[in-house]
């Protein structure tokens, strides 16, 4: 089955076309430049450059993956959750292609999306951990088979990307914040710092939560008190604030592990690119042996490939949408 699929939920726009659940095309058109002079994504703008990208990127797409519009055979989109605007776009224009051809339509759920991708290239099996943890998001999910999840926690307040976003503000590095601090910490001292952890793992109620927006505020205030003078006291700030975020993610995440008896943690989401979470999350995988699976760079981030997977999944299973489905910006999974 060939799919066409669209992800147009924040500020990334994105097709791309799968084959029997392989990735043939996956474009993502980026809006950073667009947002970088507002210190973050403004709905109205972002939404406006959906519009006149999406149908050129459905153009490349379809030219990447050497097929025709009239070689597809189902279209998928996600319809949630996210900027309402942004998912308008891409889920009218994939229903209206859908609509077109005569093929089936399918709105994907775009933490669906994130749970699944690394399935698209990894060496995983169910059940599995996933944490999902991006600007927006930051959840964690027993992932027993496709369509069955379980949600054991949450952010009660930032999103972890949220959190690399304010901090860069706050620190006058501008937009997106996740990236720079990544590369700035690289050169810093992850211990010259002390900021407190924020753990909320199974208090109680057998929920695995998360939040950020202690480490937020103690970066605030260590900056009422600490000027940036140098590069090497921006590099060990960078490096502090991001060892504990990922401090944070793992530790709930491997306390979820053991709580489920699990041996499997799936890392997914924009924040899955950092480099730091990726090599702590290498290392603890060797000394608690559990497999930790985290998807290419390229699937981190907002991408159609997900998506089309996850569609692909739902579709061989011969369920569809109609095509009154509409958007719905705080779409649980």
């Amino acid at each position: 089955m060939k799919i066409l699929a669209i992800e147009s939920s924040c500020d990334d726009t994105s097709t791309a076309v799968l084959e029997d659940g392989v990735v043939r095309a996956n474009v993502v058109l980026s809006q950073d430049e667009l947002h970088r002079p507002y210190g973050g994504v403004v709905p109205e703008l972002a939404s406006r450059s959906h519009m006149r990208a999406i149908l050129p990127l459905v153009d490349t797409a379809l030219e990447r993956a050497n097929t025709s519009l009239e070689e597809i055979e189902a279209v998928v989109a996600t319809y949630g959750p996210g900027l309402v605007g942004s998912l308008l776009v891409g889920l009218n224009t994939g229903k209206a292609i859908a609509f077109a051809q005569g093929v089936p339509f399918f709105g994907v759920n775009h933490l669906e999306g994130h749970l699944l991708s690394p399935l698209i290239e990894g060496n995983l099996s169910f059940p599995y951990v996933g944490l999902v943890v991006s600007g927006g998001h930051t959840n964690l999910y027993l992932a027993e088979d496709y369509g069955h999840y379980t949600h054991l926690g949450s952010t009660r307040d930032d999103a972890a990307g949220e959190a690399f976003d304010k901090v860069a503000k706050l620190m006058g590095l501008g937009f997106p914040g996740g990236k720079v601090i990544d590369e700035l910490a690289r050169q810093g001292d992850p211990q010259a710092i002390t900021f407190p952890r924020a753990r909320l793992k199974n208090s109680g109620n057998g929920r695995f939560d998360f939040s950020f927006s202690g480490i937020k505020t103690a970066v605030a205030l260590w900056l009422e008190e600490h000027p940036l003078d140098s590069d090497s006291a921006r590099a060990d700030l960078a490096a502090s604030f991001q060892e504990a975020v990922v401090d944070m993610l793992l530790e709930t995440s491997f306390a979820a592990l053991e709580a489920v008896g699990c041996r499997h943690l799936a890392i997914a989401g924009g924040v899955a690119a950092n480099s730091r979470l990726r090599a702590r999350a290498a290392a603890l995988s060797e000394e608690h042996n559990v497999q930790v699976v985290i998807p290419p760079m390229r699937y981190c981030t907002d991408n159609a490939a997900m998506i089309g997977f996850a569609g692909w999944r739902h579709l061989i299973q011969g369920e569809r949408h109609d095509l009154d489905l509409n958007a719905v910006a705080d779409l649980p999974l």
